[in-house]
């Protein structure tokens, strides 16, 4: 099994679309990339603690590549919006890739290129690439909301165009 790491907005609708996909494990919404300790969703999504909403991801190498959920997470989100995916505007909501190991940069930083070289996007990717170092599970009613609810994400959804 192998970890991946991604902030693509509200983590609810990126974990509802990875725990789909064939492959993964796990999907479990949560923060990283911040500057405190157990941070709380209040001070989050209040930008006091400098964590993004992430998925962290539990896959079988076997059945689904990293490059394959790249792929997929760059079309559930718009990766050209800076601090925020639709409706949900901030630092805590950008579109960020933390890598786990020096392969997963690489493909990252490859797969940006690529659709940047294709001209895939109209704007820039604002997507950034950053060492994964802490990963803090978000409290349990934010685990598997949409599952949850029985509906359907508001904000993601897998586009074709890409």
């Amino acid at each position: 099994m192998e970890l991946a790491t991604f902030g693509a907005g509200c983590f609810w609708g990126v974990e509802h679309i990875l725990r789909q996909q064939a492959g993964v494990i796990e999907a479990i919404s949560g923060y990283s990339g911040g500057r405190t300790a157990n941070p709380t969703y209040e001070e989050v999504c209040a930008g006091r603690s400098g964590h993004v909403e992430v998925v962290q991801v539990t896959f079988d190498p076997a059945k689904i590549s990293y490059d394959q959920l790249l792929s997929i997470f760059f079309r559930l989100h718009n990766p050209t919006q800076v601090n925020g995916q639709g409706p949900d505007v901030g630092e805590q909501y950008r579109s960020v890739i933390f890598y786990q190991s020096e392969a997963q940069k690489t493909a990252a930083e490859k797969l940006i290129a690529d659709l940047t070289a294709a001209k895939k996007f109209k704007r820039p990717i604002a997507t950034a690439v950053e060492p994964f170092a802490k990963f803090w599970p978000a409290e349990e009613y934010h685990q598997k909301y949409y599952q949850r609810k029985g509906t359907e994400p508001y904000c993601h959804f897998l586009r074709d165009d890409y």
